[in-house]
């Protein structure tokens, strides 16, 4: 039988495979530490791949990832998808607008962030002086805006399985669940007006840590489908440029058709299965 040469691109892009379905993001450099392969040669290979759709890139600090939608990723936490799905959606949002945006989801008694275009904005944080984690950064739920989007979509059963662990909770940030009343009016204005800004009080800072004023403020929407809410966008902007309702003015529209066109993506025959 004769002998058959092994096609060296092909092993060594399979490799680059076998490490992204063993990890579920990871950097260049833990690639190159994990095949020996040269950095310059694994960015060819990653960018074909990213081409051909079996590779995506996360916004926040350019780690790579599987595709959920090409076939081959072991089985995730669902949010991955979502955060994989809104990824281009909110990066274009970003170049139009060029504040920040950011992915939350539900993470029991907080949301969480998922993804983030700060690298791609000009007034990212550490550009003025705050840094913060990209990504698992725990945001409030009653007083951060993509807490509030998400509460004031999210169906009925849902907001009071959350409100009645947040009623044990000695956090200041969650007092406003033992005040129904007050509660419900903020959701309605939520519901009203198409957005959830923070609540005045709030300037800032993770869940579960001392407040710490970031210098900044926020207007969310939620990602809402036909059947659940997959969690909330943001844009974010210094406090100081400008009121809520002017933010609003200028950017809600643009906020809310990428909102429709992350949920739609998710909700698409294509993507629908992967997306629960």
């Amino acid at each position: 039988m004769p002998r058959v040469e092994k096609i060296k691109g092909l092993e060594r892009g399979l490799r680059v495979l076998q490490v992204l379905q063993s990890q579920p993001i990871v950097s260049l450099h833990d690639i190159y530490v994990a095949t020996a392969i040269s950095k310059p040669s694994l960015l060819r290979i990653l960018n074909t791949l990213e081409e051909a759709g079996f590779v995506t890139r996360r916004l926040a600090d350019g780690h790579y990832r599987l595709s959920t939608y090409a076939g081959l990723a072991r089985k995730r936490d669902r949010y991955d998808r979502v955060a994989e799905a809104a990824a281009p959606v909110m990066l274009r949002l970003c170049q139009k607008v060029r504040w920040i945006c950011d992915l939350h989801v539900p993470a029991g008694d907080h949301m969480e962030r998922r993804e983030t275009t700060r690298e791609f904005s000009p007034f990212a944080p550490h550009k003025f002086g705050w840094i913060s984690n990209p990504v698992r950064f725990p945001a409030p739920l009653l007083v951060a805006a993509t807490g509030r989007a998400y509460l004031a979509s999210c169906s009925q059963k849902e907001r009071e399985r959350i409100l009645a662990r947040l009623r044990k909770s000695s956090e200041p940030v969650d007092r406003l669940a033992r005040d129904p009343k007050r509660l419900d009016s903020i959701l309605n204005e939520i519901r009203r007006r198409g957005y959830a800004a923070r609540d005045p009080g709030f300037v800032g800072g993770m869940y579960g840590s001392p407040p710490h004023d970031d210098g900044l403020a926020a207007i969310a929407v939620a990602l809402s489908g036909r059947a659940r809410v997959y969690g909330a966008i943001n844009l974010i902007w210094i406090k100081t440029a400008f009121t809520v309702e002017e933010f609003a003015a200028r950017h809600l529209v643009d906020m809310q058709d990428a909102a429709r066109e992350i949920a739609s993506s998710l909700e698409s025959p294509t993507n629908r299965g992967s997306a629960r």
